[in-house]
């Protein structure tokens, strides 16, 4: 193969220019297609003991993709969705590749016909409002880490936000006035604001009393150093948490509770109360509706109340009255109005 369909080139155009000039997709984003790559080329140096910077395109068919897709699972213990979005980084680098190449666009179609694999949709785990209760019962609010403990458990619980739109909440992206609410930049860098619980608002506001007068940039959970809390340490906070209430509910003991539980937990707990299934798309930011229904699928206790009002009526039965639509003079007159 040519020195210049090396494939090092491409790939340094395909991060720099398309993922961030051109797509201008998330750094995690970036940070997954570029890992991915990094992985492809170990694997091909230890196959064809070929320094990376001398791999060229030719060498990466669709043969050693697939053999590549085989080492991850096997060798590395990768999940099948983990497999996946490896080879969608892979499809969406050999389709830049074969845009700028014509004579390579034959070559990259047969990497990406290798077509991702069907896999089991997981359960999404959540908690009863009792286990949820118990998590927030645990930080010693005499204590101004417990307080911070506290505030951000109740506003992940409020808001079902990810771990990383907790940790990169600023004081600017919140509004405690009479009507609370927070903005959240999440995956895709789409913007959405969800509203806050006055109870929510208030413990906010609280521990932020002494630096709402700061810079609006600053971030509003802090670790112990007065650092602003990343990620893990959300995860931690929470696995600190449940170890602690699984004193005293034992059902905790056997759940892996993550921050994107609580998130699930707050989706279930909304569609409990009767929120639209739309409503809760927008207040988790979920870009599919699909994605949003899957909480419907998983909450036994509404498919048991939906089974009861259908249940056959046995000779034993009590006969269940008929809902008198007439006497609810507010949905009449909204009927009307239509």
């Amino acid at each position: 193969m040519s020195e210049h369909n090396l494939i090092g080139p491409f790939v340094r155009r395909f991060l720099l220019e398309e993922l961030i000039a051109d797509r201008n997709l998330t750094p995690n984003t970036q940070k997954s297609y570029r890992d991915t790559i990094r992985l492809l080329f170990g694997f091909v140096a230890g196959r064809h003991s070929t320094d990376p910077t001398r791999v060229t395109v030719g060498q990466v068919d669709a043969t050693l993709v697939r053999s590549f897709l085989a080492h991850l699972e096997q060798k590395r213990g990768n999940s099948i969705s983990t497999r996946n979005q490896r080879l969608a980084a892979l499809h969406s680098l050999f389709r830049f590749i074969g845009r700028l190449v014509p004579e390579l666009v034959d070559h990259a179609a047969q990497i990406q016909a290798i077509p991702l694999r069907r896999t089991t949709t997981p359960v999404m785990p959540h908690l009863d409002k009792h286990e949820m209760d118990a998590l927030l019962a645990v930080p010693d609010r005499r204590r101004p880490q417990g307080c911070r403990d506290y505030a951000l458990l109740l506003f992940l619980y409020n808001t079902g936000a990810r771990a990383t739109e907790a940790a990169e909440l600023t004081v600017a992206d919140l509004s405690l006035g009479t009507s609370p609410a927070a903005r959240f930049h999440g995956k895709g860098r789409k913007v959405r604001t969800c509203p806050l619980w006055a109870r929510t608002a208030k413990i906010l506001h609280e521990m932020l009393a002494v630096r709402l007068e700061g810079p609006s940039v600053a971030r509003v959970f802090l670790n112990v150093r007065k650092q602003p809390i990343t990620r893990h340490g959300v995860h931690a906070l929470i696995a600190r948490t449940v170890a602690k209430a699984a004193e005293d509910v034992p059902s905790l003991r056997d759940n892996r509770v993550s921050p994107h539980t609580i998130r699930h937990t707050t989706a279930v707990h909304l569609l409990r109360a009767g929120v639209d299934i739309n409503t809760i798309r927008a207040w988790l930011g979920h870009v599919s509706l699909e994605t949003t229904n899957r909480y419907a699928e998983i909450d036994l206790e509404m498919k048991a109340l939906a089974l009861e009002t259908c249940a056959v009526s046995g000779p034993d039965s009590t006969p269940r009255p008929s809902p008198n639509w007439r006497a609810d003079s507010e949905l009449m007159s909204f009927l009307a109005s239509l």
